[in-house]
């Protein structure tokens, strides 16, 4: 097994738990964690889908695949968050990993993802790659950022979206594109110029959520913490938005997180 990787640049520290489903266990500017701690903790890459996949099932081609039922009725977020990834190499300030894809999933393939640290930024980039047949699949990331800093007022979120995809009871998006509501949220929006969301902490911290493709999801209905979470494809992507992954086109997705103190 891999043991936990921690990256250092500057006054800011991340960690990566390969085992855990690669997910950052903690980013800390200044000493401050970012990231919330406990059970639902740091930030987890979702693949090879993002949030729900209505009932768990998904077609390609004429085949037509049931995945587990995590949030019943409902597949959520993916495989690779419970697989233990391999470090294929680490630095100071740089660290990659890989997990091979495998049951429940039903096609064979490889994810990788890279961890990019940077005095005041830090870049995540994640590929699925097929060697044989070709699968849709999606790619994102799902950090649970703290709501309050300890250091004054709750974050405040701010972007501009085009659209909200409207959700309906079933927590699925339903096809039609509205225009975008108050929060609080747990809803997908599209960005087609690029995800760019604003997170500040008021007198603490701002922090900026990029990404170059078009979905990001929005969740703030806890107390604790608030999710932005940029992925490739909305929810049941996989039936309504499928990208195909193959031999000579792999799915590639980044998203960079840059901050600069407000004390």
């Amino acid at each position: 097994m891999s043991e936990n990787v921690t990256l250092g640049a500057g006054s800011a520290e991340v960690t990566v738990d390969p085992t855990n489903g690669c997910r950052l266990g903690s980013l800390k500017i200044g000493g401050t964690e970012l990231l919330r701690q406990g059970e639902r903790y740091g930030a987890f890459p979702m693949v090879p889908w993002c949030g729900r996949t209505e009932l768990g099932r998904f077609r390609n081609g004429g085949e037509v695949h049931q995945l587990p039922l995590n949030a019943a009725p409902h597949a959520i977020h993916g495989t690779g968050r419970d697989t233990a990834w391999r470090t294929a190499r680490a630095d100071e300030r740089s660290a990659a990993f890989t997990y091979d894809l495998a049951d429940p999933w039903p096609y064979s393939g490889r994810v990788t993802q890279v961890v990019e640290l940077d005095a005041d930024s830090l870049t995540l980039t994640m590929g699925v790659e097929t060697y044989a047949d070709s699968f849709p699949a999606q790619a994102g990331w799902h950090p649970w950022f703290l709501r309050n800093l300890g250091t004054g007022k709750d974050v405040e979120i701010d972007f501009r979206p085009a659209w909200q995809e409207e959700r309906g009871e079933n927590h699925l998006p339903t096809g039609r594109r509205i225009d975008p509501r108050p929060g609080p949220w747990d809803d997908c929006f599209g960005m087609p110029d690029g995800v760019e969301v604003t997170l500040t902490w008021p007198g603490a911290l701002e922090l900026k959520v990029t990404s170059r493709t078009e979905w990001v999801v929005v969740y703030d209905e806890q107390s604790e913490a608030v999710c932005v979470e940029p992925q490739s494809g909305p929810p049941n992507g996989l039936n309504t938005h499928p990208r195909l992954v193959t031999p000579i086109d792999p799915l590639e997705i980044s998203t960079t997180w840059t901050w600069r103190s407000l004390a």
